[in-house]
Protein backbone atom coordinates (compact mmCIF):
# COMPACT_ATOMS: atom_id res chain seq x y z
CA UNK A 1 0.00 0.00 0.00
CA UNK A 2 1.34 3.19 -0.99
CA UNK A 3 -0.01 5.78 0.96
CA UNK A 4 0.16 5.45 4.80
CA UNK A 5 -0.21 8.94 5.30
CA UNK A 6 -2.98 8.34 8.09
CA UNK A 7 -0.76 7.01 10.25
CA UNK A 8 0.34 10.44 10.88
CA UNK A 9 -2.77 11.48 12.09
CA UNK A 10 -2.93 12.69 15.53
CA UNK A 11 -5.13 9.83 16.70
CA UNK A 12 -2.24 7.23 16.58
CA UNK A 13 1.92 7.29 18.76
CA UNK A 14 4.65 6.74 16.78
CA UNK A 15 4.18 2.78 18.54
CA UNK A 16 1.04 2.53 16.05
CA UNK A 17 2.56 3.22 12.81
CA UNK A 18 5.64 0.95 14.18
CA UNK A 19 2.89 -1.51 14.11
CA UNK A 20 1.26 -1.34 11.25
CA UNK A 21 4.67 -1.28 9.08
CA UNK A 22 6.09 -4.38 11.08
CA UNK A 23 2.57 -6.14 10.74
CA UNK A 24 2.02 -5.60 6.76
CA UNK A 25 5.84 -7.08 6.28
CA UNK A 26 5.24 -9.93 8.12
CA UNK A 27 1.47 -10.50 6.26
CA UNK A 28 3.28 -9.59 3.07
CA UNK A 29 5.60 -12.71 4.05
CA UNK A 30 3.48 -14.75 5.75
CA UNK A 31 -0.46 -14.86 4.81
CA UNK A 32 -1.76 -16.38 1.77
CA UNK A 33 -3.32 -13.78 -0.83
CA UNK A 34 -6.29 -16.22 -1.03
CA UNK A 35 -8.74 -18.29 0.91
CA UNK A 36 -5.98 -21.16 1.38
CA UNK A 37 -7.04 -24.92 0.38
CA UNK A 38 -10.32 -24.18 -0.59
CA UNK A 39 -13.67 -23.60 0.96
CA UNK A 40 -14.62 -27.24 2.00
CA UNK A 41 -15.16 -27.06 6.50
CA UNK A 42 -12.36 -29.27 7.08
CA UNK A 43 -10.15 -26.73 4.54
CA UNK A 44 -11.04 -23.40 6.01
CA UNK A 45 -10.70 -25.34 9.71
CA UNK A 46 -7.41 -26.51 9.21
CA UNK A 47 -6.28 -22.61 7.62
CA UNK A 48 -7.86 -20.86 10.61
CA UNK A 49 -6.15 -23.20 12.89
CA UNK A 50 -2.66 -22.87 10.94
CA UNK A 51 -3.87 -18.80 11.04
CA UNK A 52 -4.27 -18.81 15.19
CA UNK A 53 -1.22 -20.47 15.62
CA UNK A 54 1.00 -18.39 13.39
CA UNK A 55 -0.24 -15.49 14.47
CA UNK A 56 0.03 -16.50 17.98
CA UNK A 57 3.90 -17.03 17.61
CA UNK A 58 4.58 -14.06 15.87
CA UNK A 59 3.16 -11.98 19.05
CA UNK A 60 0.19 -10.51 17.24
CA UNK A 61 -2.52 -12.13 19.47
CA UNK A 62 -0.62 -10.51 22.35
CA UNK A 63 -2.29 -7.42 20.92
CA UNK A 64 -5.93 -9.07 21.10
CA UNK A 65 -6.12 -9.44 25.12
CA UNK A 66 -5.66 -7.00 28.13
CA UNK A 67 -3.32 -8.02 30.49
CA UNK A 68 0.57 -7.58 30.23
CA UNK A 69 0.11 -10.53 33.77
CA UNK A 70 -1.28 -12.54 30.80
CA UNK A 71 0.40 -12.30 28.06
CA UNK A 72 -1.29 -9.03 26.89
CA UNK A 73 0.68 -6.47 24.86
CA UNK A 74 -0.50 -3.76 27.05
CA UNK A 75 -2.33 -3.66 30.27
CA UNK A 76 -5.58 -2.59 28.44
CA UNK A 77 -6.78 -3.54 25.05
CA UNK A 78 -5.66 -0.83 22.46
CA UNK A 79 -8.16 -0.03 20.41
CA UNK A 80 -6.23 1.46 17.87
CA UNK A 81 -4.07 -1.15 17.90
CA UNK A 82 -6.84 -3.63 17.97
CA UNK A 83 -8.04 -1.77 14.55
CA UNK A 84 -4.53 -1.40 12.46
CA UNK A 85 -4.09 -4.86 12.92
CA UNK A 86 -7.43 -5.94 11.58
CA UNK A 87 -7.26 -3.26 8.85
CA UNK A 88 -4.11 -4.37 7.60
CA UNK A 89 -5.01 -8.46 7.93
CA UNK A 90 -8.03 -7.94 5.96
CA UNK A 91 -5.90 -6.06 3.17
CA UNK A 92 -3.95 -9.12 3.13
CA UNK A 93 -6.87 -12.15 3.92
CA UNK A 94 -10.31 -12.27 4.97
CA UNK A 95 -9.58 -15.19 7.22
CA UNK A 96 -6.13 -13.88 8.93
CA UNK A 97 -8.32 -11.12 9.87
CA UNK A 98 -11.26 -13.26 11.51
CA UNK A 99 -8.55 -15.76 13.20
CA UNK A 100 -7.20 -12.20 14.74
CA UNK A 101 -10.94 -11.00 15.54
CA UNK A 102 -12.42 -13.77 16.90
CA UNK A 103 -9.20 -14.06 19.39
CA UNK A 104 -10.11 -10.88 20.80
CA UNK A 105 -13.86 -11.12 21.00
CA UNK A 106 -14.46 -14.32 22.14
CA UNK A 107 -11.84 -14.12 25.12
CA UNK A 108 -12.54 -9.94 25.44
CA UNK A 109 -15.27 -10.69 27.80
CA UNK A 110 -12.22 -12.58 30.06
CA UNK A 111 -9.87 -9.46 29.44
CA UNK A 112 -12.42 -7.09 31.51
CA UNK A 113 -14.46 -9.67 33.55
CA UNK A 114 -13.05 -12.66 34.39
CA UNK A 115 -11.30 -13.22 37.66
CA UNK A 116 -7.24 -13.57 38.14
CA UNK A 117 -7.86 -17.60 37.16
CA UNK A 118 -10.32 -16.90 34.82
CA UNK A 119 -7.25 -14.99 33.24
CA UNK A 120 -4.24 -17.18 33.91
CA UNK A 121 -6.13 -19.91 32.70
CA UNK A 122 -7.05 -18.83 29.29
CA UNK A 123 -5.92 -15.54 28.44
CA UNK A 124 -2.10 -16.57 28.01
CA UNK A 125 -2.92 -19.81 25.53
CA UNK A 126 -5.27 -17.35 23.77
CA UNK A 127 -1.84 -14.91 23.45
CA UNK A 128 0.31 -17.60 21.95
CA UNK A 129 -2.35 -19.13 19.57
CA UNK A 130 -2.80 -22.10 21.70
CA UNK A 131 -5.88 -21.97 22.52
CA UNK A 132 -9.20 -20.80 20.06
CA UNK A 133 -11.76 -18.55 21.47
CA UNK A 134 -15.37 -18.36 20.70
CA UNK A 135 -18.27 -15.57 21.67
CA UNK A 136 -21.77 -17.05 21.92
CA UNK A 137 -24.19 -14.50 22.14
CA UNK A 138 -26.58 -15.36 18.98
CA UNK A 139 -29.97 -17.61 18.96
CA UNK A 140 -32.21 -18.68 16.47
CA UNK A 141 -34.83 -16.41 17.75
CA UNK A 142 -32.29 -13.89 19.56
CA UNK A 143 -29.86 -11.65 17.00
CA UNK A 144 -30.33 -8.31 17.31
CA UNK A 145 -32.76 -8.88 20.34
CA UNK A 146 -30.66 -9.84 22.93
CA UNK A 147 -33.81 -9.41 25.28
CA UNK A 148 -35.63 -12.37 23.63
CA UNK A 149 -32.59 -14.82 24.72
CA UNK A 150 -33.77 -18.42 25.46
CA UNK A 151 -31.13 -20.25 27.07
CA UNK A 152 -30.93 -20.78 29.93
CA UNK A 153 -28.47 -21.44 32.88
CA UNK A 154 -30.30 -22.61 36.53
CA UNK A 155 -27.85 -22.78 40.08
CA UNK A 156 -27.35 -25.78 41.33
CA UNK A 157 -25.09 -25.04 44.32
CA UNK A 158 -21.48 -24.26 43.24
CA UNK A 159 -21.98 -24.92 39.90
CA UNK A 160 -25.07 -23.79 36.70
CA UNK A 161 -26.76 -26.23 34.68
CA UNK A 162 -27.09 -24.82 31.00
CA UNK A 163 -29.73 -25.60 28.60
CA UNK A 164 -30.59 -24.06 25.01
CA UNK A 165 -29.29 -23.14 21.81
CA UNK A 166 -26.67 -20.83 19.76
CA UNK A 167 -26.18 -19.91 16.34
CA UNK A 168 -24.43 -17.80 14.09
CA UNK A 169 -21.02 -18.70 16.32
CA UNK A 170 -17.77 -17.65 14.74
CA UNK A 171 -14.89 -20.59 15.23
CA UNK A 172 -17.61 -22.95 15.99
CA UNK A 173 -16.48 -26.36 16.03
CA UNK A 174 -12.81 -25.10 16.57
CA UNK A 175 -12.78 -23.31 19.65
CA UNK A 176 -11.60 -24.81 22.58
CA UNK A 177 -13.95 -22.05 24.57
CA UNK A 178 -16.97 -20.41 24.29
CA UNK A 179 -18.05 -17.61 26.07
CA UNK A 180 -21.74 -18.59 26.54
CA UNK A 181 -24.72 -15.41 27.33
CA UNK A 182 -27.74 -17.77 29.04
CA UNK A 183 -30.66 -15.83 31.16
CA UNK A 184 -30.20 -16.76 34.57
CA UNK A 185 -33.32 -14.83 35.66
CA UNK A 186 -32.45 -11.97 38.30
CA UNK A 187 -34.18 -9.77 36.41
CA UNK A 188 -36.87 -9.55 33.04
CA UNK A 189 -35.62 -9.06 29.93
CA UNK A 190 -31.73 -7.97 29.00
CA UNK A 191 -31.38 -7.55 32.92
CA UNK A 192 -31.20 -11.35 34.08
CA UNK A 193 -28.55 -12.76 31.72
CA UNK A 194 -25.07 -14.17 33.00
CA UNK A 195 -22.00 -14.96 30.91
CA UNK A 196 -20.04 -18.02 31.47
CA UNK A 197 -16.93 -19.91 30.10
CA UNK A 198 -17.69 -23.34 28.62
CA UNK A 199 -15.19 -25.56 27.60
CA UNK A 200 -15.34 -27.48 24.84
CA UNK A 201 -15.24 -30.92 26.24
CA UNK A 202 -17.84 -30.19 28.80
CA UNK A 203 -20.20 -32.75 29.19
CA UNK A 204 -23.85 -31.71 27.54
CA UNK A 205 -22.08 -29.43 24.71
CA UNK A 206 -21.99 -30.35 21.54
CA UNK A 207 -21.73 -28.81 17.62
CA UNK A 208 -25.10 -29.39 16.17
CA UNK A 209 -24.66 -27.85 13.11
CA UNK A 210 -21.59 -26.20 10.66
CA UNK A 211 -22.95 -23.54 8.70
CA UNK A 212 -21.16 -22.38 4.98
CA UNK A 213 -21.51 -19.44 4.37
CA UNK A 214 -20.32 -16.84 1.12
CA UNK A 215 -17.03 -16.20 2.77
CA UNK A 216 -15.61 -19.29 4.52
CA UNK A 217 -15.01 -18.79 7.84
CA UNK A 218 -15.66 -21.63 10.55
CA UNK A 219 -19.28 -21.13 11.73
CA UNK A 220 -21.95 -23.59 14.14
CA UNK A 221 -25.14 -24.07 15.80
CA UNK A 222 -24.20 -25.15 19.40
CA UNK A 223 -26.66 -27.08 21.64
CA UNK A 224 -26.57 -27.55 25.35
CA UNK A 225 -28.27 -29.95 27.46
CA UNK A 226 -27.88 -30.27 31.05
CA UNK A 227 -24.51 -28.85 30.46
CA UNK A 228 -23.04 -28.26 34.09
CA UNK A 229 -20.65 -25.07 34.81
CA UNK A 230 -18.80 -24.43 37.58
CA UNK A 231 -20.00 -21.37 38.70
CA UNK A 232 -16.03 -19.96 38.75
CA UNK A 233 -16.66 -19.73 35.11
CA UNK A 234 -19.09 -16.86 35.19
CA UNK A 235 -18.11 -13.43 34.44
CA UNK A 236 -18.84 -10.89 36.45
CA UNK A 237 -21.88 -10.66 39.07
CA UNK A 238 -25.46 -12.97 37.98
CA UNK A 239 -27.41 -10.98 36.30
CA UNK A 240 -24.26 -8.72 34.39
CA UNK A 241 -24.20 -10.51 31.26
CA UNK A 242 -26.09 -7.67 28.97
CA UNK A 243 -23.23 -5.45 30.97
CA UNK A 244 -20.67 -7.77 29.82
CA UNK A 245 -21.76 -8.21 26.25
CA UNK A 246 -21.82 -4.38 25.32
CA UNK A 247 -18.55 -3.54 27.28
CA UNK A 248 -16.74 -6.58 24.73
CA UNK A 249 -18.30 -5.16 21.90
CA UNK A 250 -18.08 -1.81 22.32
CA UNK A 251 -13.94 -2.86 22.12
CA UNK A 252 -14.45 -5.03 19.13
CA UNK A 253 -17.28 -3.38 16.98
CA UNK A 254 -15.07 -0.38 16.79
CA UNK A 255 -12.64 -3.06 15.20
CA UNK A 256 -15.23 -4.18 12.33
CA UNK A 257 -14.61 -0.39 10.97
CA UNK A 258 -11.02 -1.54 11.03
CA UNK A 259 -11.68 -4.72 8.57
CA UNK A 260 -13.68 -3.05 6.59
CA UNK A 261 -11.24 -0.42 6.18
CA UNK A 262 -8.68 -3.11 5.08
CA UNK A 263 -10.75 -4.57 2.76
CA UNK A 264 -11.77 -1.16 1.28
CA UNK A 265 -8.65 0.29 0.41
CA UNK A 266 -7.58 -3.57 -0.80
CA UNK A 267 -10.34 -2.63 -3.68
CA UNK A 268 -9.33 1.13 -3.93
CA UNK A 269 -5.81 -0.55 -4.78
CA UNK A 270 -6.54 -3.02 -7.18
CA UNK A 271 -9.15 -0.81 -8.92
CA UNK A 272 -6.22 2.39 -9.81
CA UNK A 273 -3.79 -0.49 -10.99
CA UNK A 274 -6.55 -2.05 -13.33
CA UNK A 275 -8.35 1.76 -14.07
CA UNK A 276 -4.47 2.66 -15.26
CA UNK A 277 -3.36 -0.37 -16.87
CA UNK A 278 -6.92 -1.48 -18.92
CA UNK A 279 -6.49 -0.15 -22.71
CA UNK A 280 -10.05 0.64 -24.27
CA UNK A 281 -10.60 2.87 -27.12
CA UNK A 282 -7.19 4.02 -27.55
CA UNK A 283 -6.92 4.58 -23.63
CA UNK A 284 -6.85 3.46 -20.60
CA UNK A 285 -9.86 2.92 -18.34
CA UNK A 286 -8.54 5.98 -15.84
CA UNK A 287 -8.60 8.62 -18.98
CA UNK A 288 -12.56 8.08 -18.93
CA UNK A 289 -13.87 11.12 -16.25
CA UNK A 290 -16.54 8.25 -15.41
CA UNK A 291 -13.84 5.89 -14.08
CA UNK A 292 -12.35 9.11 -12.49
CA UNK A 293 -15.51 10.41 -10.71
CA UNK A 294 -16.11 6.63 -8.91
CA UNK A 295 -12.19 6.51 -8.13
CA UNK A 296 -12.82 10.09 -6.24
CA UNK A 297 -15.65 8.63 -4.36
CA UNK A 298 -13.93 5.22 -3.24
CA UNK A 299 -10.91 7.03 -1.93
CA UNK A 300 -13.23 10.18 -0.48
CA UNK A 301 -15.41 7.04 1.10
CA UNK A 302 -11.79 5.38 2.20
CA UNK A 303 -10.82 8.61 4.37
CA UNK A 304 -14.09 9.43 5.93
CA UNK A 305 -14.81 5.94 7.59
CA UNK A 306 -11.12 6.08 8.50
CA UNK A 307 -11.50 9.44 10.37
CA UNK A 308 -14.31 7.61 11.68
CA UNK A 309 -12.87 4.38 12.88
CA UNK A 310 -10.22 5.88 14.43
CA UNK A 311 -11.90 8.93 16.25
CA UNK A 312 -14.36 6.49 18.11
CA UNK A 313 -10.92 4.03 18.89
CA UNK A 314 -9.06 6.87 19.80
CA UNK A 315 -11.81 8.04 22.23
CA UNK A 316 -11.95 4.40 24.03
CA UNK A 317 -7.96 4.49 24.65
CA UNK A 318 -8.33 7.99 26.56
CA UNK A 319 -11.41 6.14 28.67
CA UNK A 320 -14.77 8.06 27.15
CA UNK A 321 -17.12 6.17 26.37
CA UNK A 322 -17.81 5.34 22.56
CA UNK A 323 -21.55 3.34 21.90
CA UNK A 324 -22.68 6.54 19.76
CA UNK A 325 -19.12 7.16 18.06
CA UNK A 326 -18.32 2.82 17.13
CA UNK A 327 -21.86 2.61 15.97
CA UNK A 328 -21.12 5.33 13.78
CA UNK A 329 -17.74 4.17 12.85
CA UNK A 330 -19.00 0.53 12.52
CA UNK A 331 -22.13 1.81 10.17
CA UNK A 332 -20.44 4.07 8.19
CA UNK A 333 -17.44 1.89 7.24
CA UNK A 334 -18.97 -1.49 6.60
CA UNK A 335 -21.45 0.48 4.29
CA UNK A 336 -18.60 1.99 2.56
CA UNK A 337 -16.62 -0.98 2.26
CA UNK A 338 -19.82 -2.30 0.44
CA UNK A 339 -20.20 0.43 -2.29
CA UNK A 340 -16.21 0.60 -2.89
CA UNK A 341 -16.07 -3.04 -3.89
CA UNK A 342 -18.88 -3.28 -5.59
CA UNK A 343 -17.25 -0.14 -7.09
CA UNK A 344 -13.91 -2.05 -8.23
CA UNK A 345 -15.98 -5.48 -9.27
CA UNK A 346 -17.82 -3.15 -11.76
CA UNK A 347 -14.55 -1.40 -12.73
CA UNK A 348 -12.85 -5.25 -13.78
CA UNK A 349 -16.02 -6.12 -15.63
CA UNK A 350 -16.17 -9.82 -16.07
CA UNK A 351 -12.74 -10.56 -14.48
CA UNK A 352 -14.44 -9.38 -11.26
CA UNK A 353 -17.03 -12.09 -10.85
CA UNK A 354 -14.37 -14.83 -11.63
CA UNK A 355 -13.62 -17.45 -8.34
CA UNK A 356 -10.77 -16.45 -6.25
CA UNK A 357 -10.00 -12.64 -7.92
CA UNK A 358 -9.00 -10.21 -5.60
CA UNK A 359 -12.16 -8.07 -5.71
CA UNK A 360 -14.29 -11.35 -6.17
CA UNK A 361 -13.13 -12.44 -3.14
CA UNK A 362 -13.22 -8.98 -1.24
CA UNK A 363 -16.83 -9.00 -2.48
CA UNK A 364 -18.03 -12.22 -0.43
CA UNK A 365 -16.22 -11.02 2.45
CA UNK A 366 -17.52 -7.95 3.10
CA UNK A 367 -21.33 -8.68 3.27
CA UNK A 368 -21.52 -10.53 6.65
CA UNK A 369 -19.64 -7.45 8.21
CA UNK A 370 -22.65 -5.28 7.69
CA UNK A 371 -24.98 -7.74 9.93
CA UNK A 372 -22.59 -9.04 12.68
CA UNK A 373 -21.77 -7.68 15.98
CA UNK A 374 -24.96 -5.69 15.26
CA UNK A 375 -26.52 -4.92 11.74
CA UNK A 376 -26.78 -1.39 9.94
CA UNK A 377 -30.40 -0.70 10.75
CA UNK A 378 -28.90 -1.85 14.51
CA UNK A 379 -26.05 0.71 14.45
CA UNK A 380 -28.95 3.43 13.67
CA UNK A 381 -31.22 2.55 16.41
CA UNK A 382 -27.96 3.04 19.12
CA UNK A 383 -26.99 6.11 17.64
CA UNK A 384 -30.70 7.62 17.97
CA UNK A 385 -31.09 6.70 21.08
CA UNK A 386 -27.64 8.20 22.10
CA UNK A 387 -28.60 11.54 20.46
CA UNK A 388 -32.01 11.11 22.19
CA UNK A 389 -30.38 10.86 25.44
CA UNK A 390 -27.96 13.14 25.59
CA UNK A 391 -31.12 15.85 24.54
Amino acid sequence: MADKSYLDWPFFAPRHAELERDLDAWAAAHVRDDHGDGHATAAVDAQCRKLVRALGDAGWLRHAIGGTAYGGALDTIDTRAICLIRETLARHNGLADFAFAMQGLGSGAISLFGSAANKEAYLPRVAKGEAIAAFALSEPQAGSDVAAMQCAAVQDGDHYVLDGEKTWISNGGIANFYVVFARTGEAPGARGISAFIVDQDTPGFEIAERINVIAPHPLARLKFSNCRIAASQRLGEAGQGFKVAMATLDVFRTSVAGASLGFARRALEEALAHAQGRKMFGQTLADFQLTQAKLAQMATGVDASALLTYRAAWQRDQGRKVTKEAAMAKMTATETAQQVIDAAVQMFGGMGVVSEHPVERLYREIRALRIYEGATEVQQLIIARELLREG
